[in-house]
C-alpha cells in the first residue's frame, strides 16, 4: 500500500485516493491552517495559508531506481518552492514538512497572515464572528506578534444589505472567494461576484440585483471572517454565551441536520450540521429563519373549556377532562388525527390509545405545497415525519371524506396530535361546534385552538426527545435544546450539562424563568390520558423504551434504536409499513 510521510510520521493511503494533501491531513487529524479551501467546492489556492514543503524520492534518470544515501535511505528531492497543500495530490513515498518541522513554512504562514491583516479592521470586540473566527484563531496560533504596517487602512463599504438575510462588512473580507464559489458552483444562482481589484476588492451583487438566493445564508457559514453576517442575528449574542444542540430541521421532509443555538432558553439561530447522507454541509434559508416560532406565541399551560370559555387548568385536570371526553363517546365516533409533525414515539402511542378505545386507526393531514420544492433540500412536503406515520400504519387522510364526516355529525370527539385542522382547511370552526376537540398544540396562533375543549401544550422539536423519518427513509433522533417547566428526568439526561439555563436562578441577569414554557412532550401526555381510560402505557424509560418496542415489533423500523441512530441517523429498510415483525 502506498505511503506518505508527514512530519516524520508515515501514513498509508488507498491508491485510489483522490483527495488532495490538505484534506488527507485534516482527515488524519493533522491540522493545517487554511481559509479558501472547502471540500465541496473548487480549489482556487488563493489564500496561500496551507503552504508546505513537499519532496519525493529521487530516482536515477537512466534506470529509474531509487537513489539512496549512505545509510540506504531514499534521497528526497524537495521542490524549490513551497506548495499549497490544497492542490497537491498524494504520491507514493512523498515527504511533507509542515509548520511543525519547517522554519520556512512557519515563517511563510506568519508572513501570509501579516499581509491578510494589513487592511483588516481588527474590530473583533464588535464582530459577530469573534470567538469562532478562523482568521482570529489562526492569527493567534500562526501569525506575527504585531504588525509592521502602521498607517491608515483602506476603507470599504460597511453594513451593506446584500439581500433580505445577509449583510456585508467589506473591510473584513480576505477574498477567500468561498461565497462567490458557493453561488457559482453549489446554489448556481451566480448572484455574488468580486468587485474592484487588489486591496479594494470585495464580494457584491450586480448593480440593481439583490442576494435573495434560497441558500444565501450558507455564505455566512462559509465566510472565515465576519464579512458576511446574518441580518437578523447581528449583535444578538456571542458564541460563548450560547449552547448548541445537535438535532434536525422539521420544516420539510429532508430532515436536514442542524444545530440549535440557545441563550437564556431562547433559540437565537439555526445553523447546518454536516451529514453527507442528508444535507452534506448546507441548509436552506427557509430552515434557518423559523427560530422565532420556538420562542413566540407559546402557550402558558393546559386549558379546559368551562362555561363555554377556555380557562387555565392543572395538568391533572386536563388529563381527566380529555379522558372523560374520550370515555363518553363510542369508539366509532372518535377520530384520532396523528401528525407528520410529531415524533414516531408520539404517533405510536396514539395508535395504541385509538386501538384500545375501538376507534379507527389514526390518519394524518397532508401539508403539501406543490412547486415549493427544488429537487435538493427544499421539498413540497412541509412535514418532517410523513414517512414515519406511513410506516406506523397511519395513512394520509382523505380530506373530503373526513370533512364530510365532521359536517354530517358522524364524529363526537376529535383528538388532534400536534396539528391544526382549521389552518389545514380540513373544516371550518363552525363545523366543530358540536364536536369535542382535544388539541395538542405548539403556538397560540393555532387556528383550531378556539374550538378546543381541552388544550394540551406540546413540546416542540427543540424541547423533546424522539425520532423522525425523512423522505428517504432515514430515521433520525432529536434532542432537547432548551428547557421546559417541570422538565422530566429523560429530558434532563439528554440536555447538555454545560448550559447556563440548567443552573440559573432568578437572581442571574441572563436567566429568565418566563422563557421556560409550561408544556410537555406528547409521549408524556398520552400515557397520563391513557391511564384514565384503563390503558397502561407506562414506559419507565421514556421515548427510548417506546422506540425499542416500535423497532422490535414493526419491520418498517427494524434497527432504529437510539444507539444506532446516534448523531447521523440510520437508513431503514424498505418494508410494508405498519405490519408487525
Amino acid at each position: 500500500m502506498p505511503t506518505v510521510e508527514i512530519d516524520g510520521h508515515v501514513y498509508e493511503y488507498d491508491e485510489n485516493h483522490h483527495d488532495k494533501l490538505l484534506q488527507f491531513c485534516l482527515d488524519k487529524g493533522v491540522e493545517l491552517p487554511h481559509f479558501c479551501y472547502h471540500p465541496a467546492m473548487s480549489i482556487p489556492a488563493n489564500c496561500r495559508q496551507c503552504l508546505v514543503k513537499v519532496g519525493t524520492p529521487e530516482r536515477d534518470r537512466g534506470t529509474g531506481e531509487l537513489v539512496t544515501d549512505e545509510e540506504g535511505n531514499p534521497n528526497i528531492q524537495f521542490m524549490p518552492g513551497m506548495q499549497t497543500s490544497c492542490t497537491i495530490g498524494l504520491q507514493d513515498g512523498m515527504v511533507v514538512k509542515t509548520h511543525r518541522t519547517s522554519d520556512a513554512v512557519r515563517e511563510a504562514q506568519k508572513d501570509t497572515l501579516e499581509f491578510l491583516l494589513i487592511n483588516h479592521p481588527l474590530d473583533c470586540p464588535i464582530c459577530d464572528q469573534a470567538g469562532h473566527c478562523p482568521l482570529q484563531i489562526q492569527a493567534y496560533k500562526y501569525g506575527p506578534e504585531g504588525s509592521r504596517f502602521e498607517f491608515r487602512k483602506v476603507h470599504k463599504p460597511k453594513r451593506v444589505k446584500l439581500g433580505p438575510r445577509v449583510t456585508l462588512d467589506a473591510e473584513r473580507c480576505i477574498n477567500c472567494t468561498r461565497c462567490t464559489r458557493f453561488t457559482d458552483e453549489i446554489s448556481e444562482s451566480g448572484q455574488l461576484t468580486i468587485n474592484q481589484r487588489g486591496v479594494k476588492n470585495y464580494p457584491i451583487t450586480a448593480p440593481g440585483e439583490e442576494f435573495d438566493d434560497a441558500y444565501s445564508m450558507n455564505t455566512i457559514d462559509l465566510c472565515p471572517v465576519g464579512a458576511l453576517t446574518a441580518t437578523d442575528f447581528r449583535f444578538k449574542a456571542r458564541i460563548w454565551e450560547m449552547s448548541s444542540s445537535p438535532s434536525i430541521i422539521t420544516t420539510n421532509a429532508t430532515g436536514a441536520n442542524c444545530e440549535y443555538w440557545v441563550r437564556d432558553n431562547k433559540v437565537l439561530r439555526i445553523t447546518p450540521r454536516q451529514n453527507m447522507e442528508v444535507n452534506e454541509y448546507w441548509l436552506p434559508d427557509e430552515d434557518r429563519i423559523v427560530y422565532d416560532r420556538f420562542n413566540d406565541d407559546r402557550p402558558e399551560g393546559p386549558q379546559v373549556r368551562r362555561n363555554g370559555e377556555l380557562t387555565s387548568a392543572s395538568w391533572t385536570q386536563a388529563y381527566a377532562k380529555a379522558a372523560a371526553l374520550l370515555g363518553s363517546a363510542d369508539g366509532d365516533r372518535i377520530q384520532f388525527l396523528g401528525s407528520a409533525y410529531a415524533t414516531v414515539e408520539d404517533n405510536y402511542l396514539l395508535t395504541q390509545l385509538a386501538e384500545h378505545l375501538g376507534a379507527d386507526a389514526p390518519v394524518y393531514l397532508p401539508h403539501i405545497e406543490p412547486g415549493a420544492g427544488d429537487d435538493w433540500l427544499i421539498t413540497d412536503d412541509k412535514t418532517p415525519n410523513a414517512q414515519g406515520c406511513e410506516r406506523l400504519g397511519i395513512r394520509e387522510a382523505d380530506m373530503e371524506l373526513l370533512r364530510t364526516r365532521i359536517q354530517n355529525g358522524e364524529i363526537d370527539v376529535l383528538y388532534v396530535l400536534e396539528d391544526d385542522p382549521i389552518a389545514s382547511e380540513l373544516c371550518e370552526l363552525s363545523d366543530l361546534e358540536e364536536v369535542d376537540v382535544i388539541l395538542h398544540y405548539y403556538n397560540t396562533t393555532n387556528e383550531t385552538l378556539p374550538a378546543a375543549n381541552v388544550a394540551l401544550p406540546a413540546a416542540m422539536v427543540v424541547e423533546t426527545v424522539g425520532t423522525y423519518v425523512n423522505q428517504d427513509g432515514r430515521a433520525q433522533r432529536v434532542r432537547p435544546a432548551k428547557a421546559i417547566q417541570g422538565v422530566n428526568r429523560t429530558l434532563m439526561m439528554e440536555m447538555g450539562t454545560s448550559r447556563e439555563d440548567e443552573h440559573g436562578t432568578p437572581f442571574d441577569r441572563w436567566h429568565n424563568e418566563s422563557h421556560r414554557i409550561n408544556c410537555k412532550p406528547s409521549w408524556e401526555i398520552l400515557p397520563h390520558i391513557a391511564g384514565h381510560v384503563s390503558l397502561d402505557l407506562d414506559y419507565a424509560k421514556g421515548p427510548q423504551a417506546i422506540m425499542d418496542e416500535v423497532q422490535s415489533t414493526l419491520d418498517a423500523f427494524k434497527g432504529a434504536t437510539y444507539e444506532a441512530m446516534g448523531l447521523k441517523g440510520v437508513a431503514l429498510e424498505e418494508a410494508s409499513a405498519g405490519e408487525p415483525a
